[in-house]
């Protein structure tokens, strides 16, 4: 059976204020329990707590040893490209080569004005940034095109390039992934919409003359029962809200219940062409939900 591979989002600081957890012991406690990798987003100015992205997946690094660490998602456009590459290669290097990167453009325009980038650059600066990044990695000497009279950067040192994993689901995401991505990364969508993706980003990558990129979906769960554990309606009332999108079409994404029900929902992903499921998670204990998320990993496995 082709294999299925799941990663879970990091705690984020009030979580772990309530749990009594960090991000050390966190990292540690996803690779004991066998998932395949932690993942951190990255976000300047949301409004509420949240350690930055970099920072806290090297913190992630230093406490692992085999699992995959990832973003998701970095976005390379709200920094000075040079920077970005920086911290990427960075990462690579005290990793020993576990980064996954996922990256994206979004963040809201508050956040890009705290960055002081324009909004509305967001996406030729991310096209620019992915087809530089290889160069900017390999420490060879690139012209930044915001700076024309300036020297070119070289970088050192050079660390290799990680797999790119391109956020969203939308055409312009679909697109972007199949022309500069490893991987197709969208969030909180069907098996059906995993499938139709699928068929487009095959086609696009056929035309740019490249393999069609790997499939990894973001999701959102409470596994288990028990008092204090929101349902699969509450979880969806949450995600309906913050992304405005109709509730009846939410309500069947969230991972709930029993780690079989749970496999048997994310097999379904598989089934439509996704290998990486990447795991936020919406309630219960942190540590409780990562085992019972390794169990559901386990009954794919069978």
């Amino acid at each position: 059976m082709e294999s299925f591979k799941i990663g879970v989002i990091l705690p984020g600081v009030n979580v772990m204020r309530r749990d009594g957890i960090d991000l050390r012991t966190a990292a540690r406690h996803a690779e004991n329990a066998g998932l395949d990798g932690v993942w951190h987003g990255d976000h300047l100015a949301i409004g509420g707590p949240a350690l930055d992205g970099p920072i806290a997946l090297a913190t992630a690094a230093a406490a692992t040893a085999e699992i995959s660490v990832g973003t998701s998602v970095f976005i390379p456009a709200i920094r000075p490209l040079a920077w970005a590459a920086k911290q990427i290669a960075t990462l690579q290097y005290v990793s020993g080569g576990r980064l996954v990167l996922g990256v994206g453009s979004g963040g809201g325009p508050g956040q890009w004005a705290a960055a002081g980038v324009p909004y509305g650059s967001r996406g030729r600066r991310t096209d620019t940034a992915l087809e530089l990044l290889p160069r900017l990695l390999a420490g060879e000497e690139v012209r930044l095109p915001d700076e024309p009279g300036e020297p070119p950067v070289r970088l050192a040192p050079a660390a290799a390039m990680p797999p790119v994993w391109v956020g969203n689901a939308s055409a312009v995401a679909i697109r972007r992934a199949a022309r500069l991505g490893d991987g197709w990364f969208p969030s909180l969508i069907s098996p059906a919409k995993v499938a139709e993706g699928r068929a487009r980003l095959a086609e696009l990558a056929a035309q740019h003359g490249r393999p069609t990129p790997v499939i990894a979906i973001g999701g959102a769960g409470a596994l288990g029962t028990g008092p204090g554990l929101p349902s699969r309606e509450e979880i969806a009332s949450g995600i309906s809200a913050a992304y405005g999108r109709p509730l009846e079409e939410v309500v069947p994404i969230p991972l709930t219940g029993h780690p079989k029900e749970a496999a048997e929902q994310l097999a379904a992903y598989r089934e439509a062409g996704a290998s990486h499921a990447i795991i936020g998670i919406s309630g219960g204990d942190w540590r409780t939900q990562v085992d019972l998320l390794a169990e559901a990993r386990s009954h794919l496995r069978l």
